[in-house]
């Protein structure tokens, strides 16, 4: 069952990598290689800073397979049909949860240290978005107001389930309540649109070097 959960992960974070495409003037080559590094790059950063070679898609290449598939069936299909995007957000929030629960299971397992655990829960989950908006020349979403608690989710999801994990309850239940948790987070973002605060410094009075102006 998890296995063909990822397999839906993955298909979804294709989608979303062609969609990103909109507007940029970009081939179908360049539109598969999008959906390559979102669906696959959070994972593959992942294993590579853990260790684990070949990365999951090498020892598998299913899900690559899978990825490039879904990308050029959707680089045609939107051209005919728009795809909602209510459902696609909802999609792609359980995809972000999926990714980030199995991410902390892998750090888990090459690490006692559970601030690795959730940095790998993290990364798996996000890391392909970053790469592939700074790829288009975009400031990644996650580092965007807008985007509503999408990395925090994750942060928040994968700290969760080590708290699960620290409990000794089934290993199954702990995955599917810290998939849950995260879900939930993403989705009430979206919903009540939370979001952390912006970083806005407080202007200086007068640049260095530069007169102040005289008082009456």
């Amino acid at each position: 069952m998890q296995y063909l959960l990822e397999h839906f992960g993955v298909a979804v974070s294709a989608i979303t990598g062609v969609l990103a495409a909109r507007g940029k003037q970009i081939d179908l080559f360049g539109v598969v290689v999008l959906a390559l590094v979102t669906a696959l790059g959070g994972g593959t950063l992942r294993d590579l800073m853990l260790g684990s070679t070949p990365v999951f898609w090498i020892h598998d290449p299913r899900y690559l397979v899978n990825a490039a598939v879904t990308a050029i069936l959707t680089f045609y299909l939107v051209r005919f049909h728009a795809l909602p995007m209510l459902v696609l957000l909802v999609a792609d929030a359980f995809a972000l949860a999926l990714f980030t629960i199995i991410g902390t299971q892998k750090g888990m397992s090459h690490s006692p240290a559970a601030v690795v655990a959730v940095a790998m829960g993290v990364i798996t989950g996000v890391a392909g978005g970053i790469a592939r908006d700074l790829l288009i020349g975009e400031i990644p979403l996650v580092f965007r107001r807008h985007i509503y608690l999408y990395a925090t989710a994750a942060f928040g999801g994968a700290s969760f389930y080590i708290l699960l994990e620290s409990w000794e309850t089934a290993a199954r239940t702990n995955m599917m309540v810290g998939v849950a948790a995260t879900l939930l987070l993403r989705l009430a973002g979206i919903r009540w649109r939370i979001a952390l605060p912006l970083f806005r410094p407080k202007a200086e009075e007068s640049a260095p070097g530069e007169q102040r102006p005289n008082r009456p």
